[in-house]
């Protein structure tokens, strides 16, 4: 059997495929929420480094106000499409795509922004995690302090109790889903609020290894047989107005192994852990629920009839 990293190497990891650009092009989302926060953290005269350019549009959002960016791609077909897209557009000609690996690349200057998107919802798959502190550790040694500023800021991720429908026609297909955000889907039954496990600042030291452990009020009756993550993306603190721009990674849905009827009023632990940058079976395969509470149960013995102390004589 192939070990994790190289199973991951034949995914997405650093080496997003050509093709695969269109679909975060085309993420409305993640276009405007970007942009909105490149400009509002670059300033006229400033340096910026993208880590993990792929087709240059975060660079090139960066342009537009940047006096250099540095746009590092590892995929060479990618540096040919992004070198190639910054000559159709204005302010292209400041924007130097590099070719070369994000783990290993420092600019020839310091840079006052550095931007790295290279998320997936909670932080599985791709190297965003490792990539930021292993370039802040080459940063710090060859220039000193100040550290950039890191685009995004923070990534805070929430952990959801659900029932979820896996029939297909008629073929049940217990499989990770992705969800757009800020849509209703029938088949999906919430059991309880969503719980924050993480959050990241990438301008501190972060931790690979991630593990939580739980208790969810239980709102719906159902089967509880999935867990939904969510990852909110912070991408810039707007200081002045107290507020953030952020962008929300498309809902993940994995499956449990193991389906839990619950009942309203129950209290339900889950516990899973796993390492930033891993793959989705490596979470899966440690997702636990249980009852920890009954309700049911706890109702019934409270309506029983209670045994009558006897009293002696006096």
């Amino acid at each position: 059997m192939l070990k994790e990293s190289e199973i991951e190497s034949c995914y997405l990891g650093q080496f997003i495929p050509v093709h695969y650009h269109h679909n975060m092009l085309m993420d409305q989302n993640r276009m405007h929420g970007f942009k909105s926060a490149i400009h509002y953290a670059v300033k006229p005269g400033m340096k910026v480094l993208e880590l993990g350019g792929g087709t240059g549009v975060l660079s090139w959002f960066a342009a537009q106000q940047a006096d250099k960016v540095y746009c590092v791609e590892f995929n060479p077909d990618m540096v040919a499409e992004a070198r190639r897209f910054m000559g159709l557009n204005p302010n292209g000609h400041k924007v130097e795509v590099v070719h070369a690996d994000a783990f290993e690349y420092l600019p020839p200057e310091p840079v006052d922004v550095v931007i790295c998107e290279m998320i997936h919802v909670a932080m599985l798959r791709e190297k965003q995690v490792q990539v930021i502190e292993a370039f802040k550790q080459r940063y710090l040694a060859r220039f000193g302090g100040p550290l950039p500023t890191f685009l995004p800021e923070a990534a805070i991720m929430a952990v959801q109790p659900l029932q979820q429908e896996y029939d297909f026609e008629g073929f049940h297909a217990p499989i990770v889903q992705f969800q757009e955000t800020g849509v209703i889907y029938p088949g999906t039954v919430e059991i309880s609020a969503p719980q924050v496990y993480s959050i990241l600042d990438f301008t501190q030291p972060s931790e690979l290894a991630i593990s939580w452990e739980g208790k969810f009020l239980v709102d719906k009756s159902g089967t509880l047989n999935a867990l939904r993550f969510v990852t909110k993306n912070v991408l810039a603190v707007v200081q002045e107005r107290g507020t953030t721009i952020d962008w929300l990674n498309h809902y993940m849905t994995l499956p449990l192994r193991q389906p839990v009827p619950v009942h309203a009023g129950d209290v339900v632990r889950i516990g899973f852990q796993y390492r930033a940058g891993g793959s989705i079976p490596s979470l899966e395969a440690t997702m636990v629920a249980e009852v920890v509470y009954d309700s049911a149960t706890a109702d019934a013995a409270a309506a029983a009839p209670q045994p009558q102390r006897a009293h002696a004589l006096a």
